[in-house]
């Protein structure tokens, strides 16, 4: 299982690289797909890149996808996650939205938002935010926005995680959380778990 390319950018498109791993790796060629999103970021042709690795294996297939952020990565494995969500549709999701707008967009239920990306119908739209508008974090404001908000300490997300496992929503038990320890819940776990479990019953 690929997880990691680092090599020289050998050929570069808006959905698709080519990445030259080196020496060390035989003098290989990998064939990346890409969202938008990576590819603006990206240097030019003979540059050096870096990209986290999504291997899709089929029986009629062997596919890699990569990503330079983790959040991006993490997105696209949530979001092929979602029934009749392949991988060829979740990048060009992820293409067609900006990542902290598309995450907004499924938390909030903005199916009219969402189908104005290009191959996403009503249908998809509305799956997408069954499936995931509690499965993610706010994003953060930054690169961030898949993974836990940088504002949020590990005893807080230790708590979040506490909730999600008794049924609670992911925007709720986020929301619980801050307002718990806004009205002074001391920050170690049980504490502010239990502070936190009263705002969501």
């Amino acid at each position: 299982m690929i997880a990691l390319l680092r090599g020289t950018l050998m050929e570069k498109h808006p959905n698709q690289v080519i990445l030259f791993a080196g020496n060390d790796a035989g003098g290989v060629g990998y064939e990346v797909t890409i969202p938008v999103s990576t590819f603006t970021k990206l240097p030019g042709v003979g540059g050096q890149a870096t990209l986290r690795i999504h291997t899709h294996v089929r029986e009629d297939m062997f596919a890699l996808y990569g990503f330079l952020t983790l959040d991006e990565k993490t997105l696209f494995e949530r979001l092929i996650t979602v029934s009749n969500i392949g991988p060829g549709l979740a990048i060009k999701v992820l293409s067609g939205m900006a990542i902290d707008q598309l995450i907004n967009g499924i938390r909030l239920g903005e199916v009219d938002r969402l189908v104005r990306i290009p191959g996403v119908g009503k249908k998809t739209a509305e799956r997408m935010v069954l499936e995931l508008r509690d499965k993610l974090a706010a994003p953060s404001g930054g690169e961030s926005g898949v993974a836990a908000a940088s504002s949020l300490s590990s005893v807080e997300e230790d708590v979040i995680s506490a909730l999600l496992n008794l049924g609670c929503a992911r925007p709720m038990a986020e929301s619980a959380v801050r307002k718990a320890r806004a009205a002074g819940a001391a920050p170690e776990f049980e504490p502010l778990f239990r502070a936190a479990l009263e705002l969501v019953r």
